[in-house]
Protein backbone atom coordinates (compact mmCIF):
# COMPACT_ATOMS: atom_id res chain seq x y z
CA UNK A 1 0.00 0.00 0.00
CA UNK A 2 1.21 3.46 -0.79
CA UNK A 3 1.77 5.96 2.00
CA UNK A 4 -0.50 8.99 1.86
CA UNK A 5 0.85 12.44 2.62
CA UNK A 6 -1.78 14.88 3.87
CA UNK A 7 -1.40 18.60 4.73
CA UNK A 8 -3.80 20.18 7.23
CA UNK A 9 -4.62 23.88 7.44
CA UNK A 10 -4.09 25.84 10.68
CA UNK A 11 -7.84 26.20 11.18
CA UNK A 12 -8.07 22.56 12.17
CA UNK A 13 -5.62 22.59 15.06
CA UNK A 14 -2.76 24.78 16.27
CA UNK A 15 -0.66 21.68 16.54
CA UNK A 16 -1.03 20.94 12.85
CA UNK A 17 -0.04 24.36 11.58
CA UNK A 18 2.02 23.99 8.38
CA UNK A 19 2.79 20.39 9.14
CA UNK A 20 2.76 17.43 6.85
CA UNK A 21 1.68 14.26 8.54
CA UNK A 22 2.60 10.83 7.31
CA UNK A 23 -0.21 8.34 7.71
CA UNK A 24 0.96 4.76 7.89
CA UNK A 25 -1.45 2.12 6.61
CA UNK A 26 -2.91 -0.11 9.28
CA UNK A 27 -1.78 -3.66 8.75
CA UNK A 28 -2.63 -6.34 11.24
CA UNK A 29 0.46 -7.99 12.71
CA UNK A 30 -1.19 -11.34 12.23
CA UNK A 31 -1.92 -10.65 8.58
CA UNK A 32 0.02 -12.85 6.16
CA UNK A 33 -1.28 -11.16 3.03
CA UNK A 34 1.56 -10.23 0.61
CA UNK A 35 1.99 -6.77 -0.82
CA UNK A 36 0.36 -7.53 -4.18
CA UNK A 37 1.70 -4.57 -6.21
CA UNK A 38 5.28 -5.63 -5.47
CA UNK A 39 4.63 -9.26 -6.37
CA UNK A 40 2.81 -8.33 -9.56
CA UNK A 41 5.71 -6.14 -10.60
CA UNK A 42 8.19 -8.96 -9.97
CA UNK A 43 6.06 -11.46 -11.91
CA UNK A 44 5.71 -9.04 -14.80
CA UNK A 45 9.46 -8.45 -14.91
CA UNK A 46 10.13 -12.18 -14.79
CA UNK A 47 7.73 -12.83 -17.68
CA UNK A 48 9.41 -10.14 -19.76
CA UNK A 49 12.84 -11.63 -19.11
CA UNK A 50 11.54 -15.09 -20.02
CA UNK A 51 10.07 -13.74 -23.28
CA UNK A 52 13.39 -12.12 -24.23
CA UNK A 53 15.22 -15.39 -23.54
CA UNK A 54 12.64 -17.33 -25.57
CA UNK A 55 13.17 -15.03 -28.55
CA UNK A 56 16.93 -15.39 -28.24
CA UNK A 57 16.71 -19.17 -28.09
CA UNK A 58 14.55 -19.30 -31.22
CA UNK A 59 17.08 -17.12 -33.05
CA UNK A 60 19.66 -19.88 -32.72
CA UNK A 61 19.99 -21.58 -36.11
CA UNK A 62 17.29 -19.25 -37.42
CA UNK A 63 17.41 -18.50 -41.15
CA UNK A 64 14.52 -16.06 -41.33
CA UNK A 65 12.56 -13.98 -38.83
CA UNK A 66 9.27 -12.48 -39.98
CA UNK A 67 6.74 -10.19 -38.33
CA UNK A 68 3.03 -10.84 -38.83
CA UNK A 69 0.36 -8.29 -38.00
CA UNK A 70 -1.93 -10.26 -35.68
CA UNK A 71 -4.43 -7.60 -34.61
CA UNK A 72 -7.86 -9.19 -34.39
CA UNK A 73 -6.73 -12.81 -34.38
CA UNK A 74 -8.32 -14.99 -31.70
CA UNK A 75 -6.59 -17.50 -29.45
CA UNK A 76 -8.24 -20.35 -31.37
CA UNK A 77 -6.97 -18.95 -34.67
CA UNK A 78 -3.45 -18.89 -33.26
CA UNK A 79 -3.83 -22.49 -32.11
CA UNK A 80 -5.10 -23.55 -35.55
CA UNK A 81 -2.23 -21.72 -37.23
CA UNK A 82 0.42 -23.31 -35.01
CA UNK A 83 -0.89 -26.77 -35.92
CA UNK A 84 -0.24 -26.08 -39.61
CA UNK A 85 3.38 -25.03 -39.12
CA UNK A 86 6.26 -27.47 -39.66
CA UNK A 87 8.54 -28.40 -36.76
CA UNK A 88 11.23 -26.09 -38.15
CA UNK A 89 8.97 -23.03 -37.80
CA UNK A 90 7.94 -21.41 -34.51
CA UNK A 91 5.28 -18.75 -33.91
CA UNK A 92 5.70 -16.47 -30.89
CA UNK A 93 3.57 -13.57 -29.71
CA UNK A 94 5.76 -10.93 -28.06
CA UNK A 95 5.77 -7.18 -27.61
CA UNK A 96 7.92 -5.18 -30.00
CA UNK A 97 9.94 -3.72 -27.14
CA UNK A 98 10.94 -7.19 -25.92
CA UNK A 99 11.87 -8.39 -29.40
CA UNK A 100 13.99 -5.26 -29.91
CA UNK A 101 15.81 -6.06 -26.68
CA UNK A 102 16.44 -9.64 -27.83
CA UNK A 103 17.79 -8.71 -31.28
CA UNK A 104 19.86 -5.75 -30.17
CA UNK A 105 23.39 -5.94 -31.53
CA UNK A 106 22.60 -8.79 -33.94
CA UNK A 107 21.94 -9.05 -37.67
CA UNK A 108 18.24 -9.19 -36.84
CA UNK A 109 18.25 -5.50 -35.93
CA UNK A 110 17.37 -4.88 -39.58
CA UNK A 111 13.85 -5.88 -38.53
CA UNK A 112 13.30 -2.59 -36.68
CA UNK A 113 11.06 -1.11 -39.43
CA UNK A 114 8.50 -3.74 -38.38
CA UNK A 115 8.33 -2.57 -34.78
CA UNK A 116 4.90 -1.02 -35.08
CA UNK A 117 1.48 -2.23 -34.09
CA UNK A 118 0.81 -5.75 -32.80
CA UNK A 119 3.10 -8.44 -34.17
CA UNK A 120 3.49 -12.18 -33.96
CA UNK A 121 6.94 -13.49 -34.84
CA UNK A 122 7.68 -16.35 -37.21
CA UNK A 123 11.04 -18.06 -36.64
CA UNK A 124 12.13 -20.17 -39.62
CA UNK A 125 14.89 -22.59 -38.67
CA UNK A 126 15.40 -24.12 -42.09
CA UNK A 127 16.77 -22.91 -45.40
CA UNK A 128 13.58 -24.11 -47.11
CA UNK A 129 12.07 -20.64 -46.87
CA UNK A 130 9.07 -20.91 -49.26
CA UNK A 131 7.72 -24.08 -47.63
CA UNK A 132 8.05 -22.44 -44.20
CA UNK A 133 6.13 -19.34 -45.28
CA UNK A 134 3.43 -21.15 -47.26
CA UNK A 135 1.37 -22.45 -44.27
CA UNK A 136 0.67 -18.90 -43.11
CA UNK A 137 -0.24 -17.77 -46.63
CA UNK A 138 -2.70 -20.65 -46.87
CA UNK A 139 -4.12 -19.86 -43.43
CA UNK A 140 -4.45 -16.19 -44.37
CA UNK A 141 -6.30 -16.89 -47.61
CA UNK A 142 -8.65 -19.54 -46.18
CA UNK A 143 -9.78 -17.21 -43.40
CA UNK A 144 -9.74 -14.06 -45.54
CA UNK A 145 -7.29 -12.28 -43.24
CA UNK A 146 -5.90 -9.84 -45.78
CA UNK A 147 -5.14 -7.26 -43.09
CA UNK A 148 -3.10 -9.76 -41.09
CA UNK A 149 -0.21 -9.74 -43.52
CA UNK A 150 3.54 -10.02 -43.11
CA UNK A 151 4.90 -6.71 -41.84
CA UNK A 152 8.38 -7.65 -43.04
CA UNK A 153 11.18 -10.12 -42.54
CA UNK A 154 14.95 -10.38 -42.25
CA UNK A 155 16.83 -13.00 -44.22
CA UNK A 156 20.63 -13.15 -44.25
CA UNK A 157 20.79 -9.70 -42.66
CA UNK A 158 18.61 -8.09 -45.32
CA UNK A 159 15.22 -6.54 -44.59
CA UNK A 160 12.32 -7.59 -46.82
CA UNK A 161 9.33 -5.24 -46.79
CA UNK A 162 5.84 -6.56 -47.66
CA UNK A 163 6.25 -5.24 -51.21
CA UNK A 164 9.26 -7.45 -51.94
CA UNK A 165 8.19 -10.47 -49.90
CA UNK A 166 7.52 -12.34 -53.14
CA UNK A 167 11.28 -12.85 -53.52
CA UNK A 168 11.26 -15.00 -50.38
CA UNK A 169 8.18 -16.96 -51.36
CA UNK A 170 9.51 -17.87 -54.81
CA UNK A 171 13.01 -18.94 -53.81
CA UNK A 172 13.93 -22.32 -55.33
CA UNK A 173 13.70 -25.37 -53.10
CA UNK A 174 16.75 -27.43 -52.22
CA UNK A 175 15.69 -30.10 -54.73
CA UNK A 176 15.35 -27.50 -57.49
CA UNK A 177 18.76 -26.03 -56.67
CA UNK A 178 20.34 -29.47 -56.59
CA UNK A 179 18.87 -30.34 -59.99
CA UNK A 180 20.00 -27.03 -61.42
CA UNK A 181 23.54 -27.52 -60.13
CA UNK A 182 23.81 -31.01 -61.56
CA UNK A 183 22.42 -29.81 -64.86
CA UNK A 184 24.95 -26.99 -64.98
CA UNK A 185 27.85 -29.33 -64.21
CA UNK A 186 26.78 -31.74 -66.94
CA UNK A 187 26.24 -29.02 -69.54
CA UNK A 188 28.59 -26.76 -71.47
CA UNK A 189 30.62 -24.28 -69.42
CA UNK A 190 28.44 -21.36 -70.51
CA UNK A 191 25.51 -22.84 -68.53
CA UNK A 192 27.64 -22.99 -65.39
CA UNK A 193 28.60 -19.35 -65.92
CA UNK A 194 24.91 -18.47 -66.20
CA UNK A 195 24.25 -20.25 -62.93
CA UNK A 196 27.02 -18.34 -61.20
CA UNK A 197 25.52 -15.07 -62.45
CA UNK A 198 22.29 -15.76 -60.57
CA UNK A 199 21.45 -13.84 -57.38
CA UNK A 200 24.03 -14.40 -54.66
CA UNK A 201 21.71 -16.30 -52.32
CA UNK A 202 20.82 -18.77 -55.05
CA UNK A 203 24.48 -19.38 -55.89
CA UNK A 204 25.28 -19.95 -52.21
CA UNK A 205 22.49 -22.46 -51.86
CA UNK A 206 23.60 -24.22 -55.05
CA UNK A 207 27.15 -24.53 -53.75
CA UNK A 208 25.97 -25.73 -50.34
CA UNK A 209 23.93 -28.45 -51.99
CA UNK A 210 26.87 -29.52 -54.13
CA UNK A 211 29.25 -29.61 -51.17
CA UNK A 212 26.75 -31.72 -49.23
CA UNK A 213 26.56 -34.14 -52.17
CA UNK A 214 30.35 -34.53 -52.20
CA UNK A 215 30.43 -35.06 -48.43
CA UNK A 216 27.69 -37.72 -48.65
CA UNK A 217 29.60 -39.51 -51.40
CA UNK A 218 32.86 -39.44 -49.43
CA UNK A 219 31.14 -40.89 -46.35
CA UNK A 220 29.39 -43.63 -48.29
Amino acid sequence: MEVALLSFSSSLSPLCHNRTLTLQPRISKSSNHPRLPVIRSAVSRTKKEETVETVKSHLENCHLLAAINYKGLTVKQFQDLRRTLPDTTKLVVAKNTLVIKAIEGTKWEALKPCMKGMNAWLFVQTDEIPSAIKPYRTFQKERKLEDNDFAGAVFEGKFYAPDNFKALETMPTRAEIYAKMLGALQSPAINLVSTLQAPAIEVIMVLKAYVKKLEDESNA
